[in-house]
């Protein structure tokens, strides 16, 4: 049969396992056990942003939740159950939303072309740039204003995590959790903390703050 990409990754899964079990042999055995991994990571799908490889980290140690420019939207059940499963199952300590400079998502948000069913997607974006307009529009430079939306669209999402009765029920059961967000540059390599972190509703306007049992 006719090499292909396809067969490639069969072929580099191959190799992949018999790297590792040279260096343990137990290590699949250990991993099958269940997982206890910290973080979950609220990134974007694209596919120069693989969470693990940037963050230096092994399997088990993040549980991965990825999408169109990382968002955090209060009907996405996707997210949601992946979210109220990772904090109240998995019990994580940190949730970080990691956006990326250069987001295509992101960039469709800035224009007015129709892209058919991302449009209703990338709209929640626009809704950012529309609560942020007085600050971008008066950024001349295209790509610089492209940029702070992409971290503006960051915070937003920290916060809308902030606004969800999973994460505030967490806080008010006392539970050590932290919400973050990061910026990626795909041309460094290099991560940046927006300082954006939160680790209670206080941080919230008090509208968002809901009252729980």
């Amino acid at each position: 049969m006719k090499n292909t990409y396809y067969h490639q990754l069969l072929e580099n899964n191959k190799k992949w396992v018999n790297d590792k079990l040279e260096k343990d042999e137990n290590y699949f055995e250990n991993l099958s056990k269940g997982q206890k991994p910290p973080v979950l990571w609220i990134g974007c799908a694209d596919s120069r942003v693989p969470a693990n490889e940037i963050t230096g980290t092994h399997p088990g140690e993040l549980f991965v939740h990825r999408n169109i420019a990382n968002m955090v939207v209060h009907t996405d059940m996707n997210m949601l159950s992946v979210l109220d499963y990772a904090v109240n199952h998995l019990e994580v300590n940190h949730v970080i939303v990691c956006g990326h400079y250069g987001c295509g998502g992101v960039q469709a948000a800035m224009q007015n072309k129709s892209l058919g069913l991302i449009n209703k997607w990338v709209r929640n974006i626009k809704e950012v740039y529309k609560e942020n307009k007085t600050e971008l529009n008066k950024i001349e430079d295209q790509k610089k204003r492209f940029d702070r939306l992409v971290e503006l669209n960051v915070k937003a999402q920290v916060y809308d995590l902030a606004k969800t009765s999973i994460v505030q029920q967490a806080w008010k059961n006392g539970r050590e959790l932290e919400v973050h967000g990061w910026v990626y540059d795909l041309k460094d390599g290099i991560i940046d903390d927006l300082k954006v972190s939160m680790d209670s509703a206080q941080h919230l306007d008090e509208v968002f703050r809901l009252d729980l049992d």
